[in-house]
Formats: C-alpha cells, structure tokens, sequence
C-alpha cells in the first residue's frame, strides 16, 4: 500500500484542524468452501479494499472511510471526517485523549511455509469431499455432514500524524468437519476439531493439512453414531473436566468478553454486552482460584488473535487480565486506558474492515498452563464427567450467569471414563465458576481460533484466539436444573 496516500490525508486533516488522525489502508481477499454431504455447496473467493480515517478536533471523534482508493476520495473522507467530529463536539461528554505510546515505524508479517492462496482450489475441495464422504457414508442415520476450509489475508497500512507507519500482512486458515445423525425422533452432532466450521490459526496451507480431516472423519462418525445409544447426563453437582475445545469458548465468553473495558465503562452493550467487572473492582477482585491465570497476548506464534500492531498502531503485547485467581487488568485502548489512567493501552483496538471504526478486541485470550497432565486430571477425579466440543451457550448481559451443552462427554468414576453421554450441560456464576478450578493442565495445551466473534453497532465479525489445555472445576452444576 502507498503512503503518499497516508500523507496527503494526514497533511489534509492537519490543515483542517484535527489534533490528531490516522488512516488504515487496506486489502483484504477471503476464501470460503463448505462441502456438504461430499459435494460442493459454498465456492467463493472475495476482495475488498479501501481506508478508514480517524481525527480528533476540539477533543472529539469522527471518522469516516471508503472503497476508492485515489487523491480526490482522500481529501473529500478526511473532510467528512472533520465534518463528523466537529458535529460530535456538540453532544460530547469528555475529551478524547490517548495515552501515550511508543511511536513505530516497522513491517511485519505472519508466518507461513505453504501459501493458502497459492495452492490450488482442486486440491482443497478434492480434502473437503473425501472427509465429507468419509463421514456421511458411514450409516444411513447420518443425514447431513460438513466440511469446511477458510483462509484469510489482510495488507494493511497504518499512518498517524504522531508518525508512525507501520505495514502488516495477516494471513490465517484452517478448516472442519461435522454431521448430524438423527434416529427415532433424536438429533445429535459431532465435529472435528472443533465446533464452528473448524479449527484457525495464523499460518499457512500447513495448518489445514495438519487436521487431517479425512483420518479424523470416520471418528467423528463412529462417536457420533455412539451418541444415539449413549447414556443422558445425570443431573447433580459433581466434579466437571472441560477439555480445551470447550474450555476455550468458556474464557471466550465468561472471561474475554467481560474484561473489555468499554464493556466495562458502558459504552459497549450489544452482543450481551456491558460487564459485572466495573473498575472499583480492578486489582482487588477474587474472579477464581489461584490455579486462575489469564492472559490476553498478541503475541503468541500461530494464534488466531497474533499480529504486530493493533489498528492504533500499537506494539503486540502480553497484558494479564486474571492473576492467580485476581482480576489485575483489562482489554483496553489508548483513550480507555487515559481514562482510568493506566500506564499502557492493552493493544487490542481492531476493526474488521477498511470502513468500520476500531473498536476493542480480544486478540489471544490464554488461560495459562499448570502444573497437571490431562490424564492426571482425569486420573485424580473420584466422581465426575469430562466434557467437550461446545453444542450450545447462553449468558446474560453482564457475563456472570451462564450455561454451556456439549456435543459429547464421559462419565467418570474412580480415575477412569467408564462411559459415554449424551446431551451434556452445566452452568454456573462466572467468579464461583472459576473459584472452583483446582487443575489445570500443561501437556494439551494449544491455541484455538475463533473467526467469528461479533461486536459492535454496526456489527463486526473478529478474529481471536484462546489457549487452553484441560481444567477440572469441583461441584458444578452439571446436567437438568431441578
């Protein structure tokens, strides 16, 4: 992307009086394939491309963007956005101010050995057809089965009249499988890796070939064909075991979500929005045991949520939200950050095109590893059931209350899965939630992606990532609620 663009908007918006702008060039090309019962359904590439202007006149926000790309355009969208702030100052509340950051100039780009966008469509579909035939032909019940594949990259270019500049190319894929079986009246799904259409991460075609849909479809089958003769899960409080396809959605949901800071402060309340977690909370507040410790990190090597800079153009970062079970720190921006008058901006605030306004983000939401195996945890469990693969979810507005169903979960007895069940839900209060964790793993740890977390009016679909392993959690309410 060429900064003479980037110049003349920022020269433009000087003139015009914005203390402050800065301007996202960007190109974004996204494939999508799903393959349903073995034949292609969805084959579509797309591109987009354009910019996004940020100012700040007389301590108030406007912006503006668009798809054409020329000098004209950028001078009639700085004005548009120098229109649109000085309309906000009429109505605002406070100053708009940002922290102070370290100022960069830089490239940067993820890692990949195999180009996603270079390696040829027969190929992808030709994985996407065997898989999805593996899976469906197994059994008359199997009425549906999926197979998916993505694959993502942006170039961008950001410019700030505080003088930074900074190119970053973002390239992600992966992929999935499911079905659906249905028997006497009963519906039951199964999928692999993980719900949602797959498993994502920043990296290469290498990533999709090491799923290995087509070895793992007919497991998928054969477990999912088991579930239609499974036991149900009991209801009582018992000891849970989340396994990490799980377990990542539950931080996603009852710990990424509510430590946004705009959450917190109000300004964010969509998408079951606002948070239990205010600020006179911060630093003091038990949110778990001390087995709890989370982080939010852009940093991460593959994780769906890494990159070099955020759309303010600050540098990647590793920010603890949850430390030893205390709630030491949020997901901020630059102004939220200046507002609670923290020292740094968590490096979060993104926008998922050209033409939405940053807002922010979970970038690689990780609850770090422990000191447990997996196998440990399950050996150390006397009375419980393990759970995986998420079915389904609800949790009100200030992410304290929730619920979660499973697509699959074991009964276990006495250190060992004595058997299958089917249908398998717990709930609980976030803070008492993760007050019961008492294990947590190391040797299964790994990042998961998530390509499709919603936020914002307009909406926008983001990209994140959760790194997780096994977590046993004592007394949870696990099955009906009676």
């Amino acid at each position: 992307m060429s900064s003479d663009f980037g110049e003349l908007a920022l020269k433009e918006a000087e003139q015009r009086g914005a203390s402050y702008t800065d301007i996202r060039l960007s190109e974004i090309i996204n494939e999508n394939l799903r393959v349903k019962n073995g034949e292609p359904e969805v084959v579509a590439l797309s591109q987009a491309r354009g910019f996004g202007v940020r100012v700040i006149v007389d301590g108030a926000w406007g912006f503006a963007g668009s798809v054409d790309i020329n000098k004209q355009e950028i001078k009639q969208i700085v004005g548009k956005a120098i229109s649109i702030a000085r309309a906000s100052v009429l109505l605002k509340k406070k100053e708009a101010v940002l922290i102070k950051e370290k100022i960069c100039r830089d490239k940067y780009a993820t890692d990949f050995k195999k180009d996603p966008f270079k390696v040829p469509l027969e190929e992808k579909l030709d994985t996407l057809i065997h898989a999805g035939r593996v899976l469906k032909e197994q059994s008359p019940l199997i009425r549906v089965s999926y197979a998916n594949y993505r694959g993502f990259r942006e170039n961008k270019l950001f410019m700030s009249s505080e003088g930074a500049e900074i190119n970053q190319q973002i390239t992600w894929c992966g992929g999935g499988v499911s079905a659906v079986a249905v028997k006497d009246g009963e519906m039951q799904t199964r999928s692999y890796p993980s719900p949602f259409r797959g498993d994502y991460s920043t990296s290469g075609y290498e990533f999709f070939e090491s799923l290995a849909l087509v070895d793992h479809a007919k497991e998928a089958g054969q477990q999912l064909l088991k579930l239609l003769a499974a036991e149900k899960c009991p209801s009582a409080d018992m000891d849970l075991i989340v396994c990490a396809d799980q377990l990542a959605l539950q931080i996603h949901e009852s710990c990424g979500h509510p430590t946004e800071l705009d959450r917190a402060l109000g300004t964010e309340a969509d998408f079951a929005g606002t948070s239990f977690l205010t600020p006179d909370k911060l630093g003091g507040f038990r949110y778990g045991s001390e087995k709890v410790n989370i982080a939010a990190d852009a940093t991460v090597p593959k994780g769906l949520g890494t990159f070099g800079y955020d759309d303010e153009g600050v540098e990647a970062r590793r920010a603890y939200l949850i430390k030893e079970g205390i709630f030491v720190g949020y997901q901020s921006s630059r102004e939220t950050s200046a507002e609670l008058k923290l020292k740094e901006s968590s490096g979060g605030m993104r926008a998922d095109s050209p033409l939405a306004l940053p807002i922010i983000r979970m970038t690689n939401i990780n609850l770090l590893p422990g000191d447990y195996k997996a196998e440990e945890i399950i050996e150390d469990t006397k009375d419980g059931v393990l759970m995986t693969t998420n079915r389904s979810w609800s949790i009100d507005d200030k992410r304290v209350n929730f619920q979660f169903g499973t697509e699959i979960g074991w009964r276990i007895k006495n250190g060992s899965k004595e058997h299958m069940i089917k249908n398998p839900t717990y709930m609980g209060i976030t803070p008492q939630f993760w007050g019961s964790c008492d294990a947590v793993s190391k040797d299964d740890w790994k990042m998961w992606g998530t390509p499709n977390c919603g936020k914002g009016v307009p909406g926008q679909v983001m990209y994140v990532g959760h790194g997780c392993g096994t977590a046993r959690f004592r007394k949870v309410r696990v099955g009906l609620i009676r």
